[in-house]
């Protein structure tokens, strides 16, 4: 029986990741940093899971004769970009993706449990829920953030520590992702992925997901199927995903 679904945050449930990029520049330039993130660079760096991660390894390669005093620096910066990524999701009212909101609807209302797993910090997580839903209506049971787990994306941690905190088995749920490091985290906790191509992952081989779409999908306005298992009326209902669920017992 189909208990639980369990949503990557970036790529996923919203396109953030422009957003991320353009915080950490305006990071940058409040602290004075001559650096500037463009959008192909970006997506080199987006190899690299989680944010600070991310700042740590583009320290290293692009400034290795100043990365000591730099890296001591890297706390602030990413304390900043938080701020800045907050305050932007606060000024651009970002959407969430195409179908997201009506699963999630779905998914309540027939009282399945639902988790994020996200290698992005819970602030940032805090942020964008906050944004789309009262504090009083949160729909996620579980948050399972990067800075709670040992091991980032493509480790299974995050995933495993959301399963942990829902007490449901990975037979039980369904995961969602955007990315190729997503798919194989969740795939090596043992869940069945369900794949949505986002803007940054436009290159990504989908590989390990059951179904891959462009994104779930609207009464009106579908998605594109892309591989695997398609859905009917290119649309991911909860019924859809239930009567898959059950085909596989």
């Amino acid at each position: 029986m189909l208990k639980a679904l369990i949503f990557d945050v970036d790529g996923t449930l919203a396109e953030t990741e422009d957003l991320h990029r353009q915080a950490f520049n305006r990071a940058f330039a409040e602290l004075d940093l001559p650096w500037r993130w463009d959008p192909a660079l970006y997506a080199d760096l987006l190899t690299v899971m989680g944010g600070k991660e991310r700042l740590t390894h583009y320290i290293d390669t692009h400034h290795p004769g100043e990365a000591a005093s730099f890296q001591a620096r890297a706390p602030e910066i990413h304390a900043r970009k938080t701020i800045a990524y907050g305050d932007l999701i606060a000024e651009n009212g970002l959407p969430l993706r195409p179908g997201i909101a009506r699963l999630i609807g779905e998914a309540r209302d027939a009282g399945l449990r639902l988790a994020v797993a996200t290698t992005t910090s819970r602030p940032n997580v805090d942020r964008l829920l906050a944004a789309h839903f009262a504090a009083s209506d949160a729909p996620f049971d579980v948050i399972a953030a990067g800075d709670e787990a040992e091991r980032k994306k493509p480790a299974p941690d995050v995933f495993l520590l959301a399963l942990d905190r829902l007490g449901v088995s990975a037979s039980e749920a369904v995961a969602f992702e955007d990315s190729a490091a997503g798919i194989a985290s969740a795939r090596a906790a043992g869940l069945p992925v369900l794949a949505t191509r986002s803007r940054y992952t436009a290159s990504h081989r989908l590989d390990g997901a059951f179904s891959a779409v462009s994104d779930l999908g609207e009464p009106g306005h579908p998605h594109r199927h892309l591989a695997g298992l398609a859905w009917p009326d290119n649309v991911v209902t909860l019924a859809a995903l239930q009567d898959w669920h059950a085909g596989l017992r």
